[in-house]
């Protein structure tokens, strides 16, 4: 492959596709450069698998689910595998921290908590493999009936760049809990902590062909993957346009899918809430992860009787906001690519040339690398409402202000886009804030707070474009299984 950027002096040795525990080199034999994106160099490179590496994992896949040891362990057995991955997650804790920010961008601090829950989630569910009871069904005399979950079989996973390690956790946890083996296609802009994940797992005792990880382009790997009739599941995380495609090729196969499809997510703030509990929540809640997160809160509403108190507040921490390479403990890292960064800026181009009020603007760190792919964070406002930075995810550290008039106005502008996967209501009335999680149409409502650190316990998921399905907590488990009626006829 052609690099668009030089080399670094260290650039780390290839990674392959990871099939029945073992690396393997792509059947092409090509390669993708990994671009650190603090520095825009390329620093790394992956195997550019394809259809043929994806045949051969899903091979490995479905010999370890039908014949293979994976499909001899109990519930307690795979339980135990998964808490030893999470513990070797720990024990490796730095080298994973440092491979996730330099292939992320992400500051120290933010990769630390990536990797704090990425074990998090195999420890979650390597203690709730064994607790998903089946039930019996009362019934007619003489017979005996019940409801037992069983595993799906083999499952597929495509993943995205934002959030590698811990998607990793969130997708396989679950998945391998209920007894599937497992394919995850990582996003080739940044997967090395999922490639060295695998790794730990095979350490941790996971038979071959448990976990299978082919990296490579989405329209090649990707699209192999989700179209392969022998998967059993799809689980994908990305843009509701390739989710289409996604559920599109599911279809075809008759198999179920989880698709979570990015947000639009408002931030509603009324004129008795607690502010200066509510700005510094409000301002991270996009800036975290460079805005490069499907529940940032990239909408402010802010009712009209509060402009005047809480916008001045945002402002100032705005202001003072810094993006910059992960060891400068910045606010903000780097946009993931150079083509990401020019779709950030091209929104933020437009606004400003639209007229839109520039309430304030972070700035890039001094120190920070020139090649570096940074956007200082922007604060618009007011924001019409049929704006595109009012109504498109822009994915990048972009808050845009709206104001509202009423309880009743609030909940048509926080209900007025095309997505629904995430909402926090800010007010000190209780009964306002229980009718409104009740009628905004997304998957999670937070009240006077936002996000709650990751929730590894709380269900995920969204509503309209944002996709369906629900991931994370133990509904999760149930969505990588299904449910078989037993029923026996005894005299």
């Amino acid at each position: 492959m052609i690099h668009d950027q030089p080399p670094a002096a260290d650039v780390l040795p290839a990674k392959g596709c990871f099939i029945d525990n073992r690396w393997v080199p792509a059947v092409s034999g090509q390669t993708l450069p990994v671009s650190a994106p603090a520095e825009g160099r390329v620093f790394a490179e992956i195997a550019a698998g394809g259809r043929e590496d994806v045949d051969r994992a899903v091979a490995a896949a479905r010999a370890a689910y039908e014949t293979g040891s994976w499909s001899r362990l109990s519930a307690t057995e795979r339980g135990r595998l998964l808490s030893r991955l999470g513990q070797l997650i720990e024990a490796n804790f730095e080298e994973l921290v440092a491979l996730e920010a330099r292939d992320c961008g992400k500051p120290l601090a933010t990769a630390r908590a990536d990797i704090t829950a990425t074990a998090r989630y195999f420890e979650y569910y390597g203690g709730a493999a064994d607790k998903v009871h089946g039930e019996q069904i009362p019934f007619m005399n003489g017979y005996y009936v019940t409801g037992e979950r069983e595993p799906l079989g083999v499952t597929g996973h495509v993943i995205p760049w934002n959030y590698p390690a811990q998607m990793t956790g969130r997708t396989l946890g679950p998945a391998l809990a209920m007894g599937n083996a497992t394919i995850l296609k990582p996003a080739e802009d940044a997967c090395l902590t999922v490639l060295r994940i695998a790794e730990l797992a095979a350490e941790a005792g996971f038979p071959e062909g448990a976990i299978n990880v082919v990296p490579g382009l989405g329209h090649e790997a990707g699209a192999a993957l989700s179209e392969h009739p022998g998967i059993d599941f799809i689980s994908f995380t990305g843009s509701p346009q390739v989710g289409t495609m996604i559920q599109t090729a599911a279809a075809r196969n008759h198999i179920g899918c989880v698709l979570e499809l990015g947000g639009k997510s408002p931030q509603i703030v009324f004129d008795d809430a607690d502010f200066e509990a509510a700005v510094p929540v409000i301002v991270a809640a996009i800036v975290q992860n460079a805005g490069q997160t499907c529940s940032a809160g990239a909408r402010l509403l802010v009712q009209r009787s509060a402009w005047d108190r809480l916008i001045p507040m945002v402002v100032e921490r705005f202001a003072k906001l810094r993006a910059g390479k992960p060891e400068d403990t910045p606010d903000l890292g780097p946009i993931i690519s150079a083509k990401q960064r020019e779709r950030v800026a091209g929104y933020i181009a437009s606004a400003k040339a639209a007229g839109l009020p520039v309430l304030a603007e972070g700035a890039v760190q001094e120190e920070a690398p020139e090649g570096g792919f940074f956007v200082p964070p922007v604060l618009f406002g007011p924001v019409p409402r049929d704006a595109a930075l009012a109504c498109e995810e822009v994915f990048g550290p972009v808050l845009s202000a709206l104001t509202f008039e009423d309880e009743a106005d609030a909940l048509a502008l926080a209900n007025g886009t095309e997505y629904g996967l995430i909402a926090g209501v800010w007010t000190s009335d209780t009964a306002r804030a229980v009718r409104l999680a009740r009628r905004l149409r997304v998957g999670q409502v937070y009240v006077n707070a936002y996000g709650a650190g990751g929730g590894v316990e709380l269900p995920f998921g969204g509503v309209k474009k944002s996709g369906h399905g629900r991931e994370k907590g133990f509904e999760a488990l149930y969505e990588f299984s299904a449910l078989k009626t037993v029923v026996i006829k005894h005299d």
